[in-house]
């Protein structure tokens, strides 16, 4: 009998401990400016933030804006890994591209190596925007999951 109560509960703890998931974002972010003067980067946070103190309800009786202070919503305990830019002075560095993959591929494969399983990717550039506009970012999200 107290062998039957100690499996079921070890599977009722087992089964509720599959079921609670945590998520990691890490960021890259890879410059997208002429001459090579951007700066290209993999973010990783160290600390923990809760989204509910910094959010409100706007309702049309009340639109009260959140009074936290934007040094407050700041993380600076982060992990910064140095990433080379996507153009240099002669234009588009193909060996550059190769550097950051590789950089990349190791962080996901200490994240993997660390228990941590990639769930999603997404990615976004905000490009040259034309005449006048030499700047802009590649930006992908990698969001692990254990």
């Amino acid at each position: 009998m107290k062998k039957t109560i100690f499996s079921i509960t070890m599977i009722i703890f087992g089964a509720l401990s599959m079921s609670a998931q945590q998520f990691k974002v890490i960021t890259s972010v890879e410059s997208i400016v002429s001459s090579g003067l951007g700066r290209s980067r993999i973010i990783d946070v160290n600390e923990e933030k809760d989204h509910t103190e910094f959010t409100t309800t706007q309702t049309d009786e009340d639109n009260t804006r959140n009074k936290s202070k934007r040094d407050e919503i700041r993380v600076k305990n982060f992990d910064e890994t140095k990433l080379l830019n996507f153009f240099n002075i002669a234009g588009i560095r193909f060996q550059n591209i190769a550097a950051n993959d590789a950089l990349i591929s190791s962080k996901i494969n200490a994240m993997v190596a660390d228990g941590w399983e990639l769930a999603f990717v997404t990615s976004a550039v905000e490009s040259d925007g034309g005449k006048g506009d030499k700047s802009g970012i590649f930006i992908t999200r990698y969001i692990f999951k254990k």
